[in-house]
C-alpha cells in the first residue's frame, strides 16, 4: 500500500497523527462498587481522540550498539516491524554516544557511526512506516574526554573521587548534565527529527548505595536542609532520612524538567518518560517513587525483561495489576520483554528459550501489560529470537479490544506501600518485604483467586469493592493509615496481618504497640519483641485443638481427652497436630475473646536423629489470632508463613494461608476453578463481558528458569459470578478458538475448559 492510498491521500506520517482510539475509557471504581453491590454500572464515556501514547499497544526495540551502524539492514527491520505488528519502535538516540550528527559539545558520536545519520533514517523509516519512535536516551555516564572537560558534572565519593563504570564516568543527577547538556539534546533531536516522544534507560543516576558528595549535590542538601549530607549511612538518624526524600524529590525534579522541555519543543504529546523496573525494592533503590512517577506519568515505561527463580512467571502478571493500580487502567504500560537470553545467565546474542520467552509475554499481558520485544543488536548469527515475538503479537493485534480499557474484578486486595521498603526493609527488604509479599501472593495464585495490589495510601480509594486486604509484613504504617484499615474493618472488610504488621511508624521507628492493637486484638509485653529472625530453625506450630485422640495412629497414652471440631481455617490437616514452621516467635499478650488456633513449639536439634524430640512441646505463644468482634473478621498471623512459603514453598504453608483468605473474605471470591495445575487467573470487566486469563505455570521449570518446552494441563471447570450487565450466555476461547458450553445458575456461570497449554482467555458475555 502506498503513502496516498492510506486515509485518503495522507501520507503514513499524517495518516499516524489522526488514528483516534475506537475504545471507551474504562470503567471508574464507582463501577466497581456497583459490581460488588450487584448493582447496575454505568455505560461508558463517549469515545475521546486519544494521544499517540494512549494508542500504541504494541511495541519493538532493537537496542543498538556501537557497532550496528556498520550493518544496520533497515529494509529487513521494517519487514521485522510489519510481521510482529507493533505500533511503535523505541529507537537509541543519544546520550552515552549519539546515533546521528549531534552538534552539541561533547555529545561523542558513535565510533562507527562514520557520518551516518542513523537515527534518522530509522526514525524516517518508522514514520513511513505509520510507526510512533520513542527516542532512547541513555544519560548518565560520558567519556573520559567529557570528564577532563566538565569534572564538576560529574558523581564523586566522600574522598571527591569520581564514581566510574569501567571506562566511563557516572554523571550527577544534581549538575549541569542533567540541567542543561541533556536538555540541549532532547531540543536538537525534536528539532531534526521530531519523534513522538523519548524514553531513557539509566535517567535517575546513581542508586542508594553510592552516594553523591560532589559540590553541586552539597549546595541543593544544605540549601534544602540545611545540613550536610551524612557520610555513614544511618536509618534512625533525621538527616540520612531527610537526604532519603531529597534523592527522590531531585528525580522527580528531573521527570518534570525533562517533560517541560519535550513538550515546549515538540508539543504536548511529546512526552519525556524514564524506564522503570517492576521490582519495588529495585525502584527504592535507585530513588524512583512509584507513586510519585505514576501521577506524572503519560506512559510507563518498564524495563523488566524476564523472570527470576523466585519470583517466576506470575511476577509479571502482578506487575501489571500493582501499576495500573497506581497508573489507572486507561493509560498503557509497555513492558520490555527480552528475546536474548536473560535471567540466571545472561548471552546478549543467543535467542532465548521460545517457550520461556512466550510465557514471560503472556504473564505480563494477562497482568494488563503491552508487549515490547527487545534485540540487543542488529545483526544477529542466532537467529531464532526473530521468530519468537511475532505469534504473540499477531494474537495481541486480534485480540487488543479484550486487552485494554478493563477493569480488574476481585475481592481482595494486598497492600503495600515504598515507604515500608525504604524504612522498614531499609537493607532487608529483600527478606522483610518482598519475600512476605510474594509468599500472600504466591497462596492467592494457589488458591485461584483473583487480588490486587493497593497502595496503603489508596485503601479509601481502592478498598470499595474488597471483602478483604492483606497486610504481608507491613511493618511501617503512618497513622492515617491504620485509621483507613480501621474504617475498612468498620465497614465490614476483613483483615489479615502478618508478622510486624503496624508495629513501626512511617520511618521505621519501633512503636511501643502496634498500630491496629485493638483490630488484631493483641499487644507486645512490657519487655518488648524481638525481631523476626531472619534464619532458618527446627521450629513447629501446634494446631489447636489436638486430634491425637481421635485419628489412627500410635498413642503415647498421655492424649488430650479434647473434642470438638477444628475451625475451618485448618481443614485439611485433620491427620496433624503440628505444622512445620522454621521461625521464631516472642511471647504477646491478647485480648479476651480472641480464639488461638496455632501456638508456637520453639526449636530444639535436628541432628544427629537421637536428639531430635521436643523439649518444649507445648507453649501459650500465639502463632495465629482470630478476632470477631468487629463487622469484619480479623486475622493476625505473628508467625511469618507468608515469608517462610515464599522461600520453602512448602504446600501446608500455602494451604493454610489459602484456607485463611478464604475465611476471612467469607468465601465472597468471585471466581472459582477446579482441576490440577499451577494456574494463575486474571479476571477484567468491561461493559456487558468478562474476560478471563489463565495462565499455565504447569511446568518441571517453574522454579528454574528456562522453560525448555510448554506442558498443557486441564480440564478446568470454571465458575465465575456474573455482574448485572453480563448474561453468560456466550462464551469465547480466543486462543484455542474450540467451544464451551456455559450453564447459568443463581447468578453464575459454569463452564469446562479442557486444556491450556501456556494460555486461554475466555470472554464471557
Amino acid at each position: 500500500m502506498s503513502d496516498e492510498e492510506l486515509n485518503g491521500g495522507d501520507t503514513r506520517r499524517e495518516f499516524i497523527k489522526k488514528i483516534t482510539a475506537a475504545v471507551t475509557l474504562p470503567l471508574v471504581v464507582a463501577d466497581l462498587v456497583a459490581f460488588a453491590a450487584d448493582k447496575p454500572i454505568t455505560g461508558p464515556e463517549p469515545a475521546l481522540e486519544l494521544p499517540w501514547y494512549r494508542r500504541v499497544t504494541r511495541w519493538g526495540q532493537t537496542n543498538i550498539t556501537e557497532k550496528d551502524p556498520q550493518q544496520y539492514d533497515i529494509a529487513w527491520w521494517r519487514k521485522q516491524w510489519k510481521r510482529t505488528q507493533i505500533g511503535g519502535v523505541i529507537i537509541n538516540a543519544g546520550g552515552i554516544v549519539s546515533y546521528y550528527p549531534s552538534k552539541v559539545p561533547l555529545h561523542k558520536p558513535s565510533q562507527f557511526l562514520n557520518g551516518r545519520d542513523l537515527f534518522g533514517e530509522l526514525c524516517r523509516a518508522a514514520h513511513e512506516d505509520g510507526l510512533a519512535v520513542f527516542a532512547r536516551m541513555d544519560s548518565n555516564r560520558a567519556s573520559e574526554e567529557f570528564y577532563k572537560a566538565h569534572p564538576d558534572w560529574f558523581a564523586v565519593d566522600v574522598n571527591g573521587k569520581p564514581h566510574r563504570a569501567d571506562d566511563l564516568y557516572i554523571t550527577c543527577v544534581n549538575g549541569p548534565y542533567y540541567n542543561e547538556h541533556i536538555p540541549a539534546i532532547l531540543r536538537e533531536i525534536i528539532e531534526l527529527y521530531h519523534p513522538e516522544g523519548f524514553t531513557d534507560n539509566s535517567w535517575s543516576g546513581l542508586g542508594r548505595g553510592t552516594p553523591c558528595y560532589c559540590e553541586n549535590c552539597k549546595k541543593s542538601f544544605r540549601a534544602q536542609t540545611g545540613k550536610d549530607i551524612p557520610i555513614a549511612k544511618n536509618w534512625g538518624d533525621k538527616t540520612y532520612q531527610q537526604w532519603i526524600r531529597w534523592n527522590y524529590d531531585r528525580r522527580l525534579e528531573l521527570w518534570d524538567m525533562n517533560n517541560r522541555v519535550t513538550k515546549a519543543a515538540g508539543g504536548p504529546d511529546c512526552t519525556w518518560s524514564g524506564m522503570n523496573s517492576g521490582s519495588i525494592s529495585g525502584q527504592s533503590s535507585n530513588f524512583r517513587d512509584y507513586v510519585g512517577i505514576t501521577s506524572r506519568a503519560d506512559i510507563m515505561m518498564i524495563d523488566d525483561q524476564g523472570r527470576s527463580d523466585a519470583g517466576g512467571f506470575q511476577h509479571n502478571g502482578d506487575i501489571g495489576k500493582f501499576l495500573h493500580g497506581l497508573l489507572g487502567w486507561d493509560k498503557l504500560i509497555p513492558e520490555s520483554m527480552a528475546m536474548y537470553q536473560q535471567g540466571g545467565v545472561t548471552f546478549r546474542l543467543s535467542a532465548k528459550p521460545a517457550a520461556e520467552a512466550r510465557m514471560w509475554m503472556i504473564a505480563g499481558i494477562a497482568g494488563g501489560l503491552q508487549p515490547w520485544w527487545h534485540h540487543i543488536a542488529a545483526y544477529h548469527e542466532d537467529r531464532r529470537a526473530y521468530h519468537t515475538a511475532e505469534p504473540v503479537m499477531r494474537w495481541h493485534k486480534a485480540n487488543e479490544k479484550y486487552l485494554i480499557n478493563r477493569r480488574p474484578i476481585a475481592t481482595v486486595g494486598v497492600v503495600w506501600s515504598q515507604q515500608n521498603t525504604d524504612f522498614y526493609g531499609r537493607d532487608n527488604a529483600a527478606q522483610l518485604v518482598d519475600l512476605p509479599y510474594r509468599g500472600i501472593t504466591g497462596a492467592l495464585l494457589k488458591a485461584r483467586v483473583p487480588y490486587i495490589p493497593v497502595h496503603a495510601d489508596h485503601i479509601d480509594r481502592d478498598a470499595l469493592q474488597l471483602s478483604l486486604l492483606i497486610l504481608p509484613n507491613l511493618g511501617s504504617m503512618t497513622d492515617a493509615q491504620a485509621a483507613s484499615i480501621r474504617r475498612f474493618v468498620d465497614n465490614g472488610g476483613g483483615l489479615i496481618a502478618t508478622g510486624e504488621s503496624s508495629l513501626y511508624d512511617e520511618w521505621g521507628n519501633a512503636r511501643p504497640d502496634y498500630a491496629l492493637s485493638d483490630l488484631f486484638g493483641t499487644h507486645l509485653t512490657k519487655a518488648g519483641r524481638a525481631a523476626i529472625s531472619l534464619t532458618e530453625t527446627h521450629t513447629y506450630l501446634r494446631l489447636t485443638p489436638e486430634l491425637r485422640a481421635q485419628v489412627d495412629g500410635p498413642k503415647t497414652g498421655k492424649e488430650p481427652a479434647i473434642s470438638g471440631v477444628r475451625h475451618p481455617i485448618l481443614k485439611g490437616f485433620e491427620e496433624t497436630d503440628i505444622l512445620p514452621y522454621g521461625g521464631k516467635l516472642e511471647p504477646v499478650y491478647t485480648d479476651a475473646g480472641v480464639e488461638i488456633l496455632m501456638t508456637f513449639i520453639p526449636a530444639f536439634p535436628v541432628y544427629p536423629p537421637e536428639t531430635s524430640w521436643m523439649r518444649q512441646p507445648k507453649t501459650d505463644i500465639p502463632g495465629l489470632i482470630l478476632n470477631t468482634k468487629y463487622k469484619g473478621r480479623i486475622a493476625f498471623m505473628p508467625a511469618d508463613i507468608d515469608r517462610r512459603f515464599a522461600q520453602n514453598n512448602l504446600p501446608d504453608h500455602g494451604n493454610l494461608l489459602g484456607n485463611l483468605i478464604r475465611w476471612v473474605a467469607k468465601d465472597n471470591i468471585p471466581l472459582k476453578v477446579e482441576g490440577t495445575g499451577m494456574i494463575d487467573c486474571h479476571l477484567y470487566h468491561q461493559t456487558g463481558r468478562l474476560i478471563m486469563h489463565l495462565v499455565n505455570l504447569t511446568n518441571p521449570a517453574a522454579w528454574r528458569q528456562p522453560i525448555h518446552e510448554l506442558t498443557a494441563s486441564g480440564p478446568f471447570k470454571v465458575r465465575v459470578k456474573l455482574p448485572v450487565d453480563v448474561h453468560g450466555k456466550r462464551l469465547q476461547l480466543l486462543v484455542s478458538g474450540k467451544q464451551a458450553l456455559p450453564l447459568i445458575k443463581n447468578g453464575w456461570v459454569s463452564f469446562e475448559v479442557m486444556s491450556v497449554l501456556d494460555h486461554e482467555v475466555v470472554v464471557i458475555t
